[in-house]
């Protein structure tokens, strides 16, 4: 009987023990102000003071060690401060840690929310320089007030819907400060399934609206943050940007050549493949996925191209349709995020400094 229960008491113990460990493996959450130099450069009414998240692992406060960073580029219409307000994010990261699913890591989500849709992470004189902020703002000042490991194999970034399409374009332009990037169903990376004419774009009211205030459809918002990042004309407002479709002989019809050089030849990644194939194919580790039942299928047709376009170019990468909608997959329990991206980032990120 004595025996029994000193075994019962240990297993216990035991028992305790390890919910005690795991209940004191939580991270913190630290809110920054960045005000940034290079986005006062907009025609938008673009606040440069920038917020931004970041999310401690359990272990950053008891030890003295240095930790590589994880980027996360939100979608349009969303931000920072929404990422993290019903605290699922955050104990999707407790629960990876503590489960060991991922080594520790320091996850930064900056402000990316505009005026008008939200950053598309594209470099504009009108709606503003995203990806000069992030490489030349973002990640000094985050390296310059945390214990981060400075070198590109410790820095990943991670993106969802527009959000993944920056994560792969920064993957194509600075492979010298990231080397490993998932994109969660990201869009624009290729040609479409629905010609650009036929997408239900209210151009009339783009060209007869004042202000941005007075466009309520969020597909045309859209489209008019796309013009400006991709077609800027300062000379042009009160959006300061030319457009896809242009008034000719009184009708709106597709003009031809700001078609081709604004959508095709940059918000299409897919066009940019070949000058950036050096610098994907020196990524530890590249990825994206597309959910098959996207209403829009545009999406799902153009992430089997541009993975298709990487295998042409001989450029490593995972890629994976899955059954079901991008907006019930990635932030569940068990979701994407949890059991494909922390995975991946664990299998590739460099968690030690570099002897």
């Amino acid at each position: 009987m004595i025996k029994t229960q000193f075994v019962f008491l240990l297993l216990l113990s035991l028992v305790l023990n390890t919910a005690i460990a795991q209940e004191l493996k939580h991270g913190s959450l630290v809110t920054e102000k960045l005000n940034s130099v290079v986005l006062r450069e907009n025609r938008t009414g673009l606040d440069p003071n920038r917020t931004i998240k970041i999310y401690l692992p359990p272990g950053y406060e008891r030890t003295a060690k240095s930790y590589p960073v994880v980027y996360y580029l939100h979608n349009f219409f969303w931000s920072a401060e929404k990422a993290f307000e019903d605290g699922k994010l955050i104990k999707l990261l407790d629960r990876g840690f503590t489960d060991e699913v991922v080594k520790e890591f320091i996850f930064v989500a900056a402000d990316f929310s505009t005026p008008t849709t939200g950053s598309i992470y594209e470099n504009s004189p009108v709606s503003g320089r995203w990806l000069d902020f992030i490489v030349g703002e973002l990640l000094p000042f985050i390296d310059g007030k945390f214990r981060t490991i400075r070198h590109r194999d410790s820095r990943a970034l991670v993106g969802d819907f527009f959000g993944g399409r920056g994560a792969l374009k920064l993957a194509m332009i600075h492979a010298d400060l990231f080397s490993v990037s998932y994109a969660m169903h990201p869009v624009a990376t290729g040609t479409g399934y629905t010609p650009l004419n036929k997408v239900q774009v209210d151009w009339k009211k783009i060209h007869q609206a004042s202000s941005i205030a007075e466009i309520e459809n969020g597909t045309t918002k859209l489209f008019v943050t796309i013009c400006q990042a991709f077609l800027p004309n300062l000379n042009r407002p009160p959006f300061y940007c030319d457009y896809f479709m242009e008034p000719d002989q009184g009708e709106l019809k597709v003009h031809v050549e700001n078609t081709r050089k604004g959508y095709f030849d940059q918000f299409l990644l897919i066009d940019s493949l070949d000058e950036a194939a050096v610098n994907l194919k020196s990524m530890r580790g590249l990825a994206f996925d597309w959910a098959r039942f996207d209403p829009n299928q545009s999406h799902v047709y153009s992430n089997q191209a541009f993975s298709r376009k990487l295998e042409d170019l001989g450029i490593e990468h995972e890629a994976e349709e899955y059954r079901g909608d991008p907006w019930n997959q990635n932030w569940t329990d068990n979701g994407r995020f949890y059991s494909r991206v922390l995975p991946f980032l664990n299998r590739h990120l460099i968690f030690e400094n570099p002897k």
